[in-house]
Formats: C-alpha cells, sequence, structure tokens
C-alpha cells in the first residue's frame, strides 16, 4: 500500500523539499498550497522527475478552504499516513512588540497557531495507527531557550503552536498517532533569506526522519537535529 502525506506550503522552500523526499522514499504525496498557479507547479516539477505529487488547494486561514481540500483527498484517499503543517508566515522580524499592530499579530497567529489546529481538526478522520503529524516550529518560539526580542508575533505564534502540539499528542495518543513539533534551523529560504547557514535539505531532516524513521512512540516532544529540546 501507497503511504500518503499532506505538506502545507509545499508550493516552496522546506515545505516542497519535505515533499521532494518523502516522494523519493516511494510516498504519494499532496502539495498542498494557497496560490493554485503556485502549488500546480510545484506538484508538475515533482511529477516530472517520476515522482508520485498532486496539488491540493488549502489555505490554512480559510476554514473552507480547508474541508474543501479534505473533501477532495478523502474522494481519492481513505488514510492519510503523515501530515506536515509547514505553511507559515513572517511579517514583523524587525519590529518590536510595542510597534505591532492589530492586523499583523491577527494574521500572524491565524496562519501559524490557529491554521495548523483546524488542518488536524479536518483530516483526523483519515488518521490512524501509526500515522504521524509534525508541526513546523521555530527555535524562536522555545521560552526555556532564552526567547529574545526577535519577531515577536512571530516567536509567540510558534510557542502556541508547541502548545497545541502537545494538546493534540494527548488528544491523538489514544489513537496511536504521533504529533511533535520541529525547529528546522536558519534555513535559506524565502523567510530565512540567503544568509542562512543551513540548506533546504538540511532543515528538511528531522522533519522526514519524524515521518519515515522516528519510533512510533515519540511523541508531543519538540525536536531540532533528530533531538529533543526544550520548550
Amino acid at each position: 500500500m501507497t503511504m500518503t502525506a499532506i505538506i502545507t506550503g509545499a508550493n516552496r522552500g522546506i515545505g516542497h523539499e519535505v515533499a521532494r523526499q518523502l516522494a523519493e522514499r516511494g510516498f504519494q504525496v499532496w502539495v498542498a498550497a494557497r496560490n493554485s498557479d503556485s502549488g500546480n507547479m510545484a506538484a508538475e516539477k515533482l511529477r516530472k522527475d517520476g515522482l508520485k505529487a498532486a496539488f491540493l488547494q488549502l489555505d490554512v486561514c480559510d476554514p473552507s478552504s480547508i474541508r474543501n481540500a479534505f473533501t477532495r483527498f478523502i474522494g481519492e484517499q481513505d488514510r492519510l499516513d503523515v501530515l506536515v503543517n509547514n505553511a507559515g508566515i513572517l511579517l514583523d522580524e524587525s519590529r518590536n512588540i510595542l510597534e505591532l499592530d492589530r492586523g499583523d499579530i491577527l494574521s500572524t497567529i491565524e496562519t501559524n497557531t490557529l491554521g495548523p489546529l483546524l488542518v488536524v481538526q479536518t483530516f483526523a478522520p483519515v488518521l490512524h495507527e501509526g500515522s504521524r503529524v509534525i508541526n513546523v516550529s521555530s527555535g524562536a518560539g522555545e521560552i526555556c531557550g532564552g526567547m529574545s526580542t526577535y519577531a515577536p508575533v512571530y516567536s509567540i505564534s510558534k510557542t502556541a503552536l508547541n502548545a497545541v502540539t502537545c494538546q493534540l499528542a494527548h488528544a491523538l495518543h489514544r489513537n496511536q498517532v504521533a504529533v511533535n513539533a520541529v525547529c528546522p534551523g536558519w534555513v535559506r529560504t524565502d523567510m530565512g533569506g540567503s544568509g542562512a547557514h543551513r540548506s533546504v535539505a538540511k532543515g528538511a531532516e528531522t522533519i522526514v526522519w519524524l515521518a519515515t524513521g522516528a519510533p512510533a512512540s515519540e511523541t508531543g516532544k519538540f525536536w531540532r537535529d533528530k533531538r529533543v529540546i526544550s520548550w
């Protein structure tokens, strides 16, 4: 049976690399993205390399879009093995928390925190024993690691995503679904910039490991470089 994976924000960056690496391991990957043009192009790029990939229109900020994506998915698949919540935004890199406007605060939390939660809630019926959910978080949200003034609302949204990860891990434990958060590190993407010291392949490494190679008993934890880090 072919394993299935949905990766949100998979039209570029870390998400696209995760989709590629999973497809290279034999997965049928669903390239989930808000923008249909870039999402279709990303899926087609994988198919041209002989990989199994399909585009799934999904805006994590739009509940109706998430529901429509679920309807499309279950029209073709009856189970989901891996769900990677990768879609995210960074709007406040150069501002401190006293300068932030309400719109940017709400948009960031809606995308980075609420979006992954709604996606898991919607797709929970097709998760099964052995399924894995991976939330792409950030060391910027690591309170115990010494949160600084960097990108305050982005950091807060990732701290909240870590809390969502813990809650989901407990809620899905009875179904034997593993739920974990990952810090991919500072990666050379549109968000990370050209000065970042990690390649997208390295940024995807631990995500793919949690999706394929990590013990299924590992759940409710925060990871970097295949090691548990503090919240």
